[in-house]
């Protein structure tokens, strides 16, 4: 769905945040982006985005060079949450907020209201349709901007760093709503520096180290490897530490250990 071949970009003449990279986001996918501060995590997501022009390389959507398109021509077909949801809601009310981006896709005012009706409801915030945006709480903010986001109705989601600042019950909320998008055919390009998250919910994934990729794969591959794990600057997830103290196979979610314990002892507990 999304290619990108041979990245190459930097902030200053002297460093260069990518160098050199390719990748592609497939079709039904999570695909999530790791590594240490400073690796370029985000830069990828905005170069993806149209929010930077590469040095050199080239993106690709479906097959078509989009390279120099825009990030609101790009917006139609890709939606974008920042790390920070306040980095880019302005509107006066939660439903002025959702209807902006079918709006600047020439959309009409009813149908832009539908539009952002419908994705205010898949985020449960429609409720809120009439209230300030800033009376939210942070998760409420992020469900917002996803919402925002989906009012244009986009084939790909970019998620930078979803969960931060929220607490467990938001966090929850968050991760059933990306798993219940991507169940309904959303592909998914998200950021994380959980390594609990990445374990649990991504298809495959990338390990950014010193504008490289240190790694591309499905996260058992990596997390079986405790060794490559800790040189690229991560951490094991939980269930894969417990599963190994346990003596089980590489387990990635709790759900996993609960079946394996199940099948070794023959009762549930």
């Amino acid at each position: 769905m999304i290619e990108i071949r041979d990245m190459t970009y930097g902030y200053n003449e002297e460093k260069k945040v990518i160098q050199n990279v390719s990748f592609s986001l497939r079709n039904g996918e999570i695909l999530a982006i790791a590594g240490r501060n400073g690796t370029g995590k985000t830069t990828i997501t905005r170069l993806v985005m149209g929010l930077l022009k590469p040095e050199q390389g080239t993106v690709f959507f479906d097959g078509r060079d989009v390279t120099q398109s825009p990030a609101a021509e790009r917006s139609a077909v890709i939606g974008y949450v920042f790390q920070n949801p306040d980095s880019q809601i302005f509107a006066n009310t939660v439903l002025e907020e959702a209807m902006y981006s079918p709006l600047q896709h020439g959309y009409s005012g009813k149908q832009a209201e539908e539009k952002a009706r419908k994705a205010l409801r898949e985020v449960a915030l429609l409720e809120f349709a009439e209230r300030s945006p800033q009376l939210l709480s942070r998760g409420q903010k992020q469900r917002l901007a996803i919402a925002s986001a989906l009012a244009a109705e986009p084939e790909v989601l970019i998620l930078d760093e979803p969960t931060s600042g929220q607490d467990c019950r938001e966090r929850v909320q968050l991760l059933r709503l990306m798993r219940k998008l991507n169940e309904e055919g959303m592909s998914i390009l998200l950021v994380t520096h959980d390594m609990d998250i990445l374990a649990e919910h991504a298809t495959r994934m990338l390990v950014l180290e010193q504008g490289h990729i240190g790694f591309e794969g499905k996260p058992a591959e990596l997390f079986s490897d405790k060794e490559k794990t800790e040189a690229l600057g991560l951490e094991l997830p939980e269930a894969v530490r417990v599963s190994a103290e346990l003596g089980l196979p590489i387990c990635l979610t709790p759900a996993e250990i609960y079946a394996k314990l199940v099948r070794r002892t023959g009762t549930h507990a």
